[in-house]
């Protein structure tokens, strides 16, 4: 029996999935529903379902996100979305994404029981497994280039990633938080960052501040331990031997030449 989770914040949704779909004379069986996205997630980490249908624009939630992060930590999983938001370039990256089908509400009972069927298809065609996999587990025969859907929501993870990174740089930012701004566990996305990046998240991030700490030094007045505050560093020594590991001057040398340069760094 393939297990179902139905994700909607519309309870009659969640009902109607549930009980007009003949689930059992499918092969499946409804393992669990929630009422939001973070519900869902839990949900689908805990059950491990091989079909989900879910709305994709939930209240607090990133649907696009929320579907890459599950593409690329399940990339067996087959996902079909309901939703009212009528959006051809947001339908086609959640397709992208390897969403199944984009069905929008009110769907008709033969689009429901096709894109059903279809996921049911595709699974048949899957060497058999038990539930399906995190992509780090899976074997040699994981599908999951970079050109395959997998792959593409691995990427698009990590430049949601990078984004919410660079806008943060300057605050107390960890891989935690980041992780559970993408609705992926912290490991995986260390995972996906070092294979999408060649670099870890305690480098990216220390570079993305020593980018900022640059701009300030040769376009503001602040002095050196004011930059280093508001990029990040609470410690000047720490800071000053980063930027020069980075930059090959000190901060001092660095502002200097580029006071020299009018400016320019």
């Amino acid at each position: 029996m393939y297990r179902v989770v139905l994700v909607d914040d519309e309870h009659m949704i969640i009902e109607g999935l549930s009980k007009v779909v003949p689930w059992e004379k499918l092969g499946c069986t409804v393992s669990g529903t929630a009422s939001n996205g973070r519900e869902g997630l839990a949900l689908i980490r805990k059950v491990k379902p091989h079909i989900l249908m879910t709305d994709i624009r939930m209240p607090n939630m990133d649907g696009l996100t929320m579907v890459a992060a599950l593409r690329s930590e399940f990339p067996e999983l087959q996902i079909t979305v309901l939703t009212a938001f009528r959006d051809f370039e947001y339908a086609q990256t959640a397709l992208n994404l390897g969403v199944c089908r984009y069905l929008l509400k009110p769907s008709k009972m033969d689009e429901l029981n096709e894109a059903i069927r279809t996921m049911i298809a595709r699974l048949d065609a899957l060497p058999k497994t038990q539930a399906p996999e995190p992509a780090e587990s899976a074997g040699p025969a994981d599908p999951a280039g970079p050109a395959s859907p997998a792959g593409l929501a691995g990427n698009y993870i990590v430049r949601q990633a990078l984004d919410y990174m660079r806008a943060h740089c300057a605050e107390r930012l960890s891989l935690g938080d980041v992780a559970d701004r993408v609705y992926v566990s912290q490991w995986h996305l260390s995972k996906l960052i070092n294979k999408h990046t060649n670099q870890s998240f305690l480098d990216i991030l220390n570079r993305m501040r020593i980018e900022k700490a640059r701009q300030l030094l040769a376009g503001s007045g602040l002095r050196i331990h004011e930059v280093a505050e508001q990029c990040g560093y609470s410690d000047l020594g720490h800071f000053s031997r980063n930027f020069k590991k980075l930059t090959g001057s000190t901060p001092g040398e660095f502002r200097d030449a580029a006071i020299h340069n009018g400016g320019k760094a």
